[in-house]
């Protein structure tokens, strides 16, 4: 018996569609893997409410989401909304009006399970093996955290200070001024006390990426060593090294914007976040000395799709 699903992540930034199909033996067979710069939190995350415009995006990339969904035979359907949806005001009537118009009933999910998915979504990557790993997953409205090995997880948080939100806070100037930078890790340091703590408990000895993000930082540095692999089929894990990240990572901090889109790799859905983003990756990497980075394309639809299949069985 095969089972056809259809997993929509909407997050603040970007909306993904998964269609896959499973077989008897438990194999995937992807029909539609698609990503949609929706920029659900633009003009509206810092206020609290999804703004007119980004409403109005979301619900026409969802009808989208329909037709294909529809058009493929679908018998199963999940959707799940993550920090903007759930911290709006308007958050709940967005839901029922998504609902009416496309017959998508969409979950809304708190921090620790968006963590836990995230994980689940991670691991069947196979990046994560019997050491202690620290996961990140950088959003527009939240980041989790989770530090875990492939058996388990021992502490998972998500906290609100996600690329957008950062983005609205400090990015005032571009190319980001250095005092910007400053005052960001300072903010980061602040937040992320209780992640400080449980480093320092479990003490992961790898970082693992499960982000745009990281996707975008690793197809900057295949295209820049002339590997153009990856553009053809993403892989399910990759390998980033300290060096090749830092190399990456003071380039987006002294380009500015037109620079920045010019790089070979990079995403206009990505151009101005991804600076933001990377200054919490450096911050990780510097405050909890890891010198290991993977990373996984997989990601919260993915553990949808794990314990959707788990509960099938």
């Amino acid at each position: 018996m095969k089972n056809r699903l259809a997993l929509i992540d909407m997050g603040t930034n970007t909306f993904h569609l998964l269609i896959t199909e499973v077989d008897e033996d438990g194999k995937m067979h992807d029909f539609v893997r698609t990503k949609v710069p929706v920029r659900l939190g633009q003009g509206g995350i810092s206020n609290g409410a999804i703004a007119p415009e980004a409403y109005e995006r979301a619900i026409k990339t969802l009808k989208d989401f329909r037709k294909q969904i529809d058009s493929y035979g679908v018998e199963t359907v999940r959707a799940m909304a993550t920090s903007m949806v759930r911290n709006a005001a308007n958050g709940d009537d967005f839901v029922k009006d998504v609902f009416k118009q496309t017959d998508i009933t969409v979950e809304i999910i708190d921090g620790a399970r968006e963590a836990e998915l995230i994980y689940y979504g991670v691991r069947s990557a196979g990046v994560l093996d019997n050491r202690t790993a620290l996961i990140i997953d950088i959003g527009g409205g939240s980041v989790e955290f989770i530090i875990c090995n492939d058996q388990e997880i021992f502490w998972k948080q998500s906290f609100e200070i996600g690329a957008q939100r950062l983005m609205d806070k400090f990015f005032t100037e571009d190319p980001i001024a250095t005092e910007s930078i400053t005052s960001e890790k300072a903010y980061l340091e602040e937040k992320l006390q209780p992640l400080t703590e449980a480093v320092a408990k479990y003490i992961p000895a790898v970082l693992i990426g499960s982000s745009g993000t990281f996707d975008t930082i690793c197809d900057i540095d295949a295209l820049s060593k002339g590997d153009t692999s990856r553009q053809k089929a993403q892989p399910a894990a990759s390998y980033l090294t300290i060096d090749d990240y830092y190399k990456i990572h003071n380039e987006l901090l002294h380009k500015n914007h037109e620079e920045r889109l010019a790089i070979p790799g990079m995403l206009e859905m990505r151009v101005d976040m991804i600076v933001l983003a990377s200054i919490i990756v450096d911050f990780v990497l510097q405050k909890y000395n890891l010198k290991e980075i993977r990373v996984s394309a997989y990601a919260l639809k993915e553990g949808v799709l794990q314990q959707t299949l788990a509960s099938m069985k």
